[in-house]
This record gives C-alpha cells, structure tokens and sequence, in this order.
C-alpha cells in the first residue's frame, strides 16, 4: 500500500516539463505506482491564471491538454470542497498565497502528503510534507 501525494502546482509543473529542478526522490515518489498522487483543482487554476497573465508563456500545451496529461500520468483530481476553503482561508500559517493555502489545507483534510520545494509551506505546514 503506497502513500496520498498531493503535488504543489510547481512539482507538478517540474515533473511535466522534466525540469532538472525535480529531485530524484521526488521523482521516485510520483513515479511509484503503489502511491496515489493527487492534483488539485487550486493547481489547474493556478497555471491557467499564470498562464493568462503571461507569468507562464510555457505553458500552452499544458493549459489546452490538462485533463488529458494528468490521466496520462495516472494523476487523481482532488476537488475543492467548502471545508477546505473554510480550512484554508482560516489556517493561522504566514502565507498569502491563497493556492498554497489551499493545498496545505486540502492535503491536512485529507490526510496526504503535501510535496513542495516552498520554504513557507516546508517551515509553516502542519501537514506532513515531503521536500523537493
């Protein structure tokens, strides 16, 4: 029985793009077939806004075919229930951005396994984390 990853928007993004900045043992845990690993709703809408704004010019392939690269990788969708945003939008943590936010509070709702290269999410979580 493997282990509920749920990836932050930019581990997803590493792994998408191949990017180097990926480690290997982060590599290792989404490559595990014996672990679920789950994406949020929060992180679709994270890379469209970014996308749109022009902070993510790369990632036109991603917008125009997500559902289909993430049911390529064997990714599970994680919704957005009104618990976690209640959750997220009152968690006492030092972090602004609301789709961290979000993550963190869906991960520790969900009793997953939060995996982020952020130094706020790694110092402030209360949620198990695995480091980038």
């Amino acid at each position: 029985m493997g282990i509920d990853y749920l990836l932050d928007t930019h581990i997803l993004l590493w792994w998408l793009f191949d990017a180097p900045e990926l480690s290997d043992r982060t590599r290792k845990a989404i490559a595990n077939r014996s672990n679920t690993i789950w994406i949020s709703a929060a992180t679709a809408w994270e890379i469209a806004t970014k996308y749109r704004i022009r902070k993510l010019p790369e990632a036109t392939e991603i917008v125009a075919n997500y559902p289909q690269l993430l049911q390529q990788a064997g990714f599970v969708e994680l919704t957005i229930k009104t618990e976690h945003a209640l959750y997220a939008g009152q968690m006492a943590i030092d972090h602004r951005d609301p789709f961290d936010r979000m993550l963190l509070a869906q991960a520790e709702i969900e009793g997953m396994v939060l995996i982020s290269a952020d130094s706020i999410i790694l110092r402030e979580a209360t949620v198990a984390t695995l480091p980038n």
